[in-house]
Formats: C-alpha cells, structure tokens, sequence
C-alpha cells in the first residue's frame, strides 16, 4: 500500500493506495477506505492505472515523453497526469521531432508536449478539457 500526504485548498489529505483490481481502486482518505470505480478503457486499449505521486519540482524546460523511436506508428504518450489546454496539430499534419504538439496542465505549470519523431498525425487521442493519466496516449504518429 502506497501512502501519501495533500494539502488541498488548505486542508491536509492522507492518501493511501492500495490494491487495483480490474477497474476498482481500493483508497483510504483521512482514514475512510473508499472503493473508487475507474473508466472502462475500450477493449482495443490498455486499461490506464492511476498513479500517485507526490508534488516534485517542475522543470523550467518542456516535457517531452518519446515513445518507441522506430518506424511505424507510435503514441505520444503524457508524461505526467493533467488537463488537456490545447491541441495545437490536427489529423493529417506534418510534424518534425521537438515540434510542440499539446499543451497540457500539471501541477498549475503549462507543459509543452513535443513530437518524439518526424512524421504525420494519423490519431489524436484526447480533446481540450480533458484531463488525462500518466502514460494516456496523446496522439498518433506515422
């Protein structure tokens, strides 16, 4: 069981992870366990696990995660959890590795989201609003 401490609009949470079966999270709040009931990702799709983790530094610099450098398609994925604020390619774009993509809200930083590879938008994923998991799939480069 994972443990972790938030201080939230001022007031003081004690988290505690535990088990993940299917969609169901066992978590403890302040001491009050709760059975959480996560979105069923689409069958074609890997079931996306929430992840914790305590507040760090944010860099100065853009995130950037690179999924696999081979050829083919790839996923950009998020490298942290957040809220989607901008799209800023559509399907059928042309991109070139490092060119910012998604602009996306961690922590209360804007991270710029870049293309891993040169190639072009073949699937985008997510929409602005949205918030997103570690590791979701952003977009679909080919």
């Amino acid at each position: 069981m994972k443990e972790y401490k938030y201080k939230i609009n001022g007031n003081l949470y004690k988290v505690c992870i535990g088990d993940i079966e299917d969609n169901i999270a066992h978590v403890e709040v302040n001491g009050t366990p709760y059975k959480v009931e996560m979105e069923k990702a689409p069958k074609s799709a890997p079931v996306a696990r929430p992840v914790a983790r305590p507040a760090a530094p944010a860099a100065a610099a853009p995130i950037a995660k690179p999924a696999s450098a081979s050829g083919g398609k790839s996923g950009v994925k998020s490298p942290l959890p957040g809220v989607i604020l901008e799209v800023k390619v559509n399907v059928g774009d042309t991109v070139k590795k490092g060119q910012t993509i998604i602009i996306l809200e961690a922590m209360k930083m804007e991270n710029n989201i870049n293309a891993d590879r040169d190639g072009k938008i073949t699937a985008i994923q997510v929409s602005k609003g949205e918030s997103v998991l570690e590791g979701t799939d952003l977009v679909i480069i080919e």
